[in-house]
């Protein structure tokens, strides 16, 4: 397929005046060694995938109306990777819900998946009581807390994950066992030959990412990125989801604001604000996210849309999916955004772990 982080039409300019990255620096300033668990993230798949097939499901029934995933932040993203990635073949829907309390809609026809990974998320713990009123069918997936707790006390079945990770970089643990788990319960196919796709692809793509090389396709868009406001555009169908995930890694591990949507709603509204803030907009950086499964017409909107934006902003680049099956190609593209989040933390001098507004926050929301 060639290199799917390839420069586009000459717009990614040149990257000699960022700063240079060494071994020695990333080490002091990575200093809770986020590097590793990014290296050591297909093994976290194939870990999580023999979580989910050797989990205890127990259900009161087996047909249902829909699935509710109830999370937030990096226990939610896991939720809205399956959504995508289940859209075309799942018969029935699926809903992402980040709040204190569930839709209306659910009810004893509802299977809804509590997921924290801390186990503690105060809204996912209201959610969960929200879905024991309703007489849902409950699954939760956590590493310990309040959720494991009230799992064992309402007779829930529990798919049990390892603690000690940051919430964002189990996204292993988050999304393969609730995906095993669904193809257990008979909604899809079973994604063995996928997943192994999958794992086989991160693992050559983690010996490239791992080393501050001139080869590094992660680390060319953080020095594409530095400096300047990310903007991330993609398809509707699979890729949405992924388009999150790079705008909130980009959040999270980088200390940067990041914006995006997608297309073709994108061709609806927000294309016609690139006219007038032309000063800002030349500080911003646009990466197309693409994959060759894209509509037909999506495609055609893409290539006009880059060509438009161009006219704003010197700063357009895209990178291509890789891989054969769905899966792959998704996670190709999560993996490749999860590390020029990590290598643009390190371009900011920034430690890509602590997240310690968040932390902040949720001490104070504990004193209320």
């Amino acid at each position: 397929m060639g290199d799917p982080h390839r420069e586009t039409n000459c717009q990614m300019r040149p990257v000699h005046r960022s700063p240079t990255l060494t071994e020695e620096l990333i080490r002091r300033i990575d200093a809770s060694n986020m590097w590793e668990l990014l290296v050591r993230f297909p093994e976290q798949i194939e870990d999580a995938v023999a979580i989910g097939e050797n989990a205890r499901i127990t259900l009161k029934r087996n047909r249902f109306s829909h699935i509710v995933v109830s999370g937030l932040g990096g226990s939610a993203i896991g939720g809205d990777l399956l959504r995508s990635y289940l859209a075309p073949e799942l018969g029935i829907p699926v809903f992402i819900n980040r709040h204190y309390f569930l839709p209306a809609f659910v009810s004893k026809d509802s299977l809804v998946v509590i997921s924290s990974y801390s186990g503690d998320t105060e809204e996912t713990i209201a959610a969960h009581r929200d879905a024991v009123n309703r007489e849902a069918q409950v699954i939760c997936i956590s590493s310990d807390g309040e959720t494991e707790r009230r799992a064992e006390a309402y007779g829930h079945s529990l798919i049990k994950i390892p603690k000690g990770y940051p919430p964002r970089a189990a996204l292993g643990y988050s999304f393969f066992p609730i995906l095993v788990t669904m193809a257990r319960l008979g909604f899809v196919r079973d994604k063995a030959n996928d997943i192994r796709e999958t794992v086989r692809l991160l693992k050559k793509r983690a010996a490239l990412y791992k080393s501050p090389t001139s080869s590094n396709g992660a680390l060319r868009i953080a020095k594409f990125l530095k400096g300047k406001l990310p903007v991330i555009y993609s398809t509707t169908e699979n890729f949405d989801s992924v388009n999150l995930r790079w705008r909130t890694q980009l959040a999270e591990n980088a200390k940067v604001l990041a914006f995006g949507n997608v297309l073709p709603e994108m061709n609806h509204n927000e294309l016609v604000g690139w006219r007038t803030l032309k000063g800002l907009m030349k500080q911003l950086a646009v990466v197309f996210l693409r994959d060759r499964g894209e509509h037909p017409r999506v495609r055609v909107r893409l290539n006009l849309t880059k060509e438009l934006v161009k006219e704003y902003t010197p700063h357009v680049t895209e990178v291509k999916s890789e891989g054969r099956c769905r899966l792959a190609r998704m996670f190709s593209l999560v993996y490749l955004g999860d590390w020029v989040s990590y290598y643009l933390a390190l371009l900011n001098r920034e430690d890509p772990t602590p997240v310690r507004v968040l932390d902040y926050l949720k001490q104070e929301l504990a004193k209320v």
